[in-house]
């Protein structure tokens, strides 16, 4: 052995070196391990609480088992129907009916925002089928009114070929002119001619609003609430805060609409306006020369109502409108996106003039 190798051989520092540099590395690996399990078990945790904070609906299997079993209820219940002859049977079960199907439509409006988009289509046009099944039912049960000639006063000064009902009640046009959906009776606007209509409904347990027969009115509705309805406007402006459901628009036109929901319905809608904030596509359906914008709205508060909402986030569903009455694969005719400069910018509102 040469002397320099000797020399190393007896150097402890070159060996304490080499040794030091293992350990560090088998450290390291270690740190690195035990960093990995910590970061896996957090996720394993993260993803069980949230599975365990969800509510046990939130999940589309879920959704379409219950939707499956109303749907199978409801047509029973109508079948069986048919062959009631006690007129009280058949009016209760006609009211009963058609109350299961509102249901329906209410939980396909509060699941519509985790649901696919072809999920909440086709529960819509099931839907669409039971009302249509109940109409019937109800044209065979019932027995329609015999003509008969009556004089009728007509009330001069109000431009709606309507009559004219008292603040808080519905108007009660013809068959013909009410369309699919009868204006509901809850608390709502009817009836009025170029006002300016006021709704603050923060600190109320206010569950459905009706909007109806208005002319060149303007609506501000502030705060939250569960479903709003909407039939026959003409030149009216509506500004409406967070609704928790749905919205079902029916026979307007040349309107100005802005508002947030988790499922819009418009039907026989002509040259207007809507400025959406929606978690699920808006639907329309015979409409014409209607377009289409982001939500606008400002007023002190929104942000918590619509945080509370869950109508906080923008998905940008304003822009992916379905139209029932259009399947070919090319865009629809009946609806445009508003160009950015004839947009209406934000809308401020108040409380003030509040009814």
């Amino acid at each position: 052995m040469e002397a320099g190798d000797r020399d190393r051989s007896r150097d402890p520092s070159s060996t304490a070196g080499e040794g030091s540099d293992s350990e560090i590395e088998r450290k390291r690996a270690q740190m690195i391990e035990r960093l990995s399990n910590l970061h896996q078990a957090r996720v394993q945790s993260s993803a069980r609480e949230k599975s365990d904070s969800a509510p046990p609906s939130e999940s589309t299997e879920a959704f379409l088992a219950r939707f499956s079993d109303s749907k199978r209820e409801i047509e029973t219940r109508i079948a069986d129907s048919k062959t009631v002859t006690d007129a009280e049977s058949v009016k209760s079960r006609l009211e009963q009916i058609a109350k299961s199907i509102e249901e329906m439509e209410k939980l396909v409006a509060e699941n519509s925002y985790f649901l696919p988009s072809y999920e909440v289509r086709s529960a819509l046009r099931s839907v669409a089928e039971l009302r249509q099944g109940l109409e019937v039912l109800n044209s065979e049960l019932v027995p329609k009114k015999k003509f008969s000639f009556k004089s009728k006063s007509v009330k001069k000064g109000l431009s709606l070929s309507r009559p004219v009902a008292a603040e808080g009640t519905d108007s009660e046009p013809d068959t013909a002119e009410k369309g699919r959906f009868k204006a509901r009776e809850s608390p709502g606007f009817r009836s009025r001619t170029g006002e300016v209509l006021v709704k603050d409904f923060k600190g109320l347990e206010v569950g459905e609003f009706t909007i109806s027969d208005l002319e060149e009115c303007e609506v501000r509705l502030i705060g939250r609430v569960r479903a709003i309805y909407v039939h026959r406007l003409r030149n009216c402006k509506v500004y409406a805060g967070p609704v928790l459901g749905s919205i079902l628009i029916e026979d307007v036109e040349d309107c100005v609409f802005v508002l947030a929901s988790h499922q819009i319905r418009i039907h026989h809608a002509k040259k207007c306006d809507f400025y959406l904030r929606v978690r699920s596509r808006p639907i329309i359906e015979d409409c014409g020369g209607v377009r289409f914008g982001p939500y606008c709205l400002e007023y002190e508060g929104i942000d918590g109502d619509l945080k509370e909402s869950r109508l906080d986030e923008e998905t940008g569903n304003w822009g992916n409108v379905d139209d029932f009455k259009w399947l070919r694969a090319v865009q629809s005719p009946n609806w445009s996106v508003v160009p950015e400069k004839e947009r209406v910018g934000t809308v401020i509102i108040d409380n003030k003039m509040s009814g």
